[in-house]
C-alpha cells in the first residue's frame, strides 16, 4: 500500500555545485521554501515598487504568487515588460470576467472517473500526482481544478491504479499535477514501482516546469529513478522563452539525457511574451542547444483569468508559418489546440 505523498526532504545530494544557487542551501526543497510568495517582495527585488505596473498588480490574488529565486534572477530589474516577470506577476485584470474563459476550459472533470486520474485519450491516462507547483504561472489551465477532490491519499490512490490495471489498452501513463516533480524522490519511487507492476504499461511520461524554474530539482535520486525504471521515460518540459534556458539549467538537462530519458518541450503561445517570430525561433535554437526537442506550441487554453494572454488562431497560424520558414523541420513545434471532446490534440497550423 502506498503512503500519502509529501514534499518532505529526502536526498541532500545534487548533481552539481552550480545548482546550489541559494546561499547556504544544498537542496532543491530549501530553495523552493525560499521562493517569493508576495507581490511586494517580487516588485521590490526587481526595482519596480514605484513603477506604474505596481498599480496594476493584484496584491491579494485568488491564485497566489509563487516563484523560485532562481527564476527571479533571470528577470531584468526595472523592466516591467520582462517576459519572465509577466508570466508570474498577478494582475487585477485576472479578476475581470471574459466571455468564453472558464474555470475548466478542457472539461477535465468530465473525464475524471476516479480520484487522481484523467482519461481522455486512447492508449494513455494522466495521473494528478499533486496540486503543488514550483511556480504559479498566471495562464495555468488547472488553476481552478478541484484538487481537494483528487488528493492522493493512501486510501484514494489504489482505485486509480486499479483503473489502469483493468484497461490493457492503456500503455502510457502521464504524471502531471500540479507538477509531479514537486514530489520528493521517495514518493516518486513508490509511485513508479507501483506502475511498473502493471504489465501493459510501457511508457512513463512526466510533464514538468520545475526543472526550468528550479534546476536543482534534478538531483541524484531523481536521476537514479529515471535510469533504472523498466518503463521508457519521457520528460516534457515547459519553457516559453529562450531566457528561461540559462547556464544553471544546462548541467541538469545534460544529466537527464544520461538516463536515456527523451527530453521534449511544450510552449504556450502568450500575447506580449513570445508571440513574435524571432522569439520563437530563438527558443527552438536554445532548446536544441540544451538537448531538448520542441514538441508542441499550444494556443492558450481559455481559463478564467488568462484572457489578456490570448492570441487569435489566425494570428497563431501566420506566426507558426513564419517560424516554419526559418527552422529545420525537427525544430518546428506542432501548433495545437486542445478541444474538449476531441480524441487527440487538434493541429491548427492550417485553416
Amino acid at each position: 500500500m502506498l503512503t500519502e505523498f509529501s514534499s518532505g526532504v529526502d536526498s541532500p545530494l545534487i548533481i552539481s555545485s552550480s545548482n546550489q544557487s541559494e546561499p547556504g542551501s544544498a537542496t532543491w526543497q530549501q530553495q523552493l521554501k525560499a521562493a517569493v510568495r508576495s507581490v511586494p517582495e517580487l516588485l521590490q527585488r526587481l526595482d519596480l515598487t514605484g513603477h506604474p505596473i505596481a498599480g496594476r498588480a493584484d496584491f491579494e490574488p485568488q491564485f497566489p504568487l509563487r516563484v523560485p529565486l532562481s527564476y527571479v534572477r533571470r528577470m531584468t530589474p526595472g523592466d516591467p515588460n520582462d517576459p519572465l516577470l509577466l508570466q508570474v506577476l498577478p494582475l487585477t485584470s485576472e479578476r475581470q470576467p471574459s466571455a468564453g474563459f472558464v474555470d475548466d476550459p478542457l472539461q477535465e472533470q468530465a473525464h475524471n472517473p476516479v480520484p487522481g486520474l484523467v482519461h481522455k485519450y486512447q492508449g494513455r491516462a494522466l495521473l494528478i500526482t499533486t496540486q503543488a507547483c514550483a511556480v504559479h504561472c498566471r495562464y495555468c489551465f488547472r488553476q481552478h481544478f478541484p484538487y481537494a477532490e483528487n488528493r492522493l491519499t493512501a486510501r484514494q490512490w489504489q482505485p486509480a491504479l486499479d483503473y489502469v490495471r483493468e484497461r490493457p489498452d492503456i500503455h502510457e501513463i502521464i504524471l502531471s499535477g500540479g507538477d509531479p516533480l514537486s514530489l520528493d524522490n521517495k514518493a516518486l519511487a513508490e509511485l513508479i514501482t507501483a506502475l511498473e507492476q502493471i504489465p501493459h504499461l510501457k511508457t512513463l511520461r512526466l510533464h514538468s516546469r520545475t526543472p526550468i524554474v528550479l534546476p536543482a530539482r534534478i538531483d541524484a535520486g531523481l536521476l537514479d529513478l529515471l535510469a533504472t525504471t523498466r518503463l521508457n521515460t519521457v520528460l516534457v518540459l515547459h519553457a516559453n522563452h529562450a531566457r528561461e534556458l540559462n547556464e544553471e539549467l544546462h548541467p541538469a538537462l545534460a544529466a537527464l539525457r544520461t538516463t536515456g530519458t527523451v527530453l521534449l518541450n511544450q510552449t504556450v503561445l502568450l500575447k506580449g511574451i513570445n508571440d513574435q517570430v524571432d522569439t520563437l525561433v530563438d527558443l527552438s535554437h536554445a532548446l536544441f542547444g540544451q538537448g531538448v526537442l520542441p514538441y508542441y506550441l499550444h494556443v492558450l487554453d481559455p481559463v478564467a483569468g488568462a484572457a489578456h494572454f490570448d492570441t487569435a488562431d489566425e494570428d497563431a497560424r501566420q506566426l507558426w508559418q513564419q517560424v516554419q520558414a526559418q527552422l529545420p523541420g525537427y525544430l518546428v513545434p506542432r501548433l495545437v489546440r486542445e478541444v474538449p471532446g476531441d480524441d487527440h490534440k487538434r493541429w491548427i497550423n492550417k485553416a
